[in-house]
């Protein structure tokens, strides 16, 4: 990786780029209900969140994030921004993802639209096996 681009721990006052960042890729919207309160609950339940960042401009360019449900992880929201993707910045954000759920020595697991396949072939060369049929269900909302 460029010496323009680090990762680091996320930080409370990350959270406005963040959400850009999630808008932009198509990681999140209001209906996922992923504010700051959210972030911060998972880190201590045992999550992690690293945030890439170009160092020239102080932007905030990829996220992953790690929850921790005791069973299993749950990898979410992980994507570079378009004008910095192609630049291999996706694997090294991976790895370091991959590293702490090593440390853990719990399962990983992560959702993905069918469609990108430039996600989905970054996720097998790392080893993750798709799982076949399984259909994805939530409630969002009870009301």
């Amino acid at each position: 990786m460029s010496e323009d681009f680090f990762i680091r721990s996320f930080k409370s006052s990350d959270f406005n780029q963040v959400m850009n960042l999630w808008m932009e890729t198509g990681l999140g919207n209001p209906e996922r209900g992923d504010d700051l309160v959210v972030v911060e609950r998972t880190l201590k339940l045992g999550g992690a969140f690293w945030v890439l960042e170009h160092k020239p401009t102080h932007q905030v360019i990829g996220t992953s994030w790690i929850t921790n449900d005791g069973r299993r992880l749950y990898l979410h929201h992980f994507g570079i921004k378009p004008e910095f993707q192609g630049m291999h910045l996706a694997t090294s954000l991976l790895e370091t993802s991959l590293a702490f759920a090593k440390e853990t020595g719990l399962q990983i697991k992560l959702e993905v639209h069918q469609q990108n396949k430039k996600a989905i072939e970054l996720y097998q060369k790392a080893g993750f096996i798709n799982l076949g049929d399984y259909g994805v269900f939530i409630i969002r909302n009870y009301q």
